[in-house]
Order: structure tokens, then sequence, then C-alpha cells
């Protein structure tokens, strides 16, 4: 069972859960967890229990990865740009968008007076009219992605 551990070396008898591959013969035990002879990459990962059943994550098979979710939003309201100079909208989530009233290309301006020229999408949810910008450049995520508050810690196994 992979346990959280707070240094960058784990201790004598434990392998960090980093992917690498093992033999039956290294860890009889572990090639019982683990049949494919690789333990889990847990690097930069959260670890989500197992649906089993729940019907809360339908379809996860054990030991399976899953990429990141997205919430669907439409960007509204005020253009600022962070500390690092990344660009963006603040804007107000959508759970579903019931429509896309209209698709328009040029220069608009922004509440606060920015003129932003980019393709622009106005979608409505349930009466509620708002923009989703599309100038979220190829390679990147598309929308507001989610990550909760952290602390990095090494998963680590028994060598066994």
């Amino acid at each position: 069972m992979p346990v959280p551990w707070p240094t960058a070396t784990p201790p004598a008898g434990w392998l960090k859960c980093d992917g690498r591959a093992f033999t039956k013969e290294q860890y009889p035990v572990l090639a019982r967890v683990y049949p494919t002879l690789r333990l889990p990459d847990l690097r930069g990962e959260f670890i989500r229990g197992w649906d089993d059943g729940r019907k809360v994550d339908t379809g996860r098979k054990l030991l399976s990865a899953q990429g990141a979710t997205l919430l669907r939003t439409a960007m509204l309201d005020y253009y600022n740009q962070d500390t690092t100079g990344t660009s963006g909208i603040v804007g107000m989530g959508f759970n579903n968008e019931d429509s896309i009233t209209d698709l328009r290309e040029g220069s608009f301006k922004m509440p606060d007076g920015t003129t932003f020229s980019d393709p622009v999408v106005a979608m409505s949810d349930n009466g509620m009219q708002a923009t989703i910008l599309t100038s979220i450049r190829s390679g990147y995520a598309k929308g507001i992605t989610v990550r909760p508050r952290s602390i990095a810690l090494n998963y680590i196994v028994r060598a066994v």
C-alpha cells in the first residue's frame, strides 16, 4: 500500500512509487499487488478512492490513471493579468450552457477598457447571457482547471 513519506529518500526496505519496473524474483509480494511488474508512478498525482460500484466515477479500473477535468465556464466581467504576466478573464461558471447565441470576430472592449481581438462565443444559461473567449492557445487546457491546496510528499511502498 502506498504510504506518504516526507523526505526525498525512502527509508531502507522501501521504494518510491515512481513507475519503476521490478522482477517477481526481487519483490514477490509487490508482484502479486502490481502484476504488471511496475510500480505506479504517483509523482505529482492525487490519489482517488476507487468507485467500486458506487457510481460516482463509473468505468474506472483499479490503478487506472485519469486526466484532469475542466469546469465548463463562461468568461465574463473583468480582464486581468497576474504577477507572472498570464492573462485571463474573471468569470462565472455554467452548469450546462443552453445555447450558443452568437459567434463574432473582431475587436471588443473589456469593462476595464482593454481591447480584445479574438473570436468570442456568446452563450446563455437559463436566460443569462455571457461570453466565452476562445483565445486560449493550443497546448493549454481550455477552461478553468481546479487544483486543491496540497502538500508535496513522496509515496513509497514496502520492498517485499
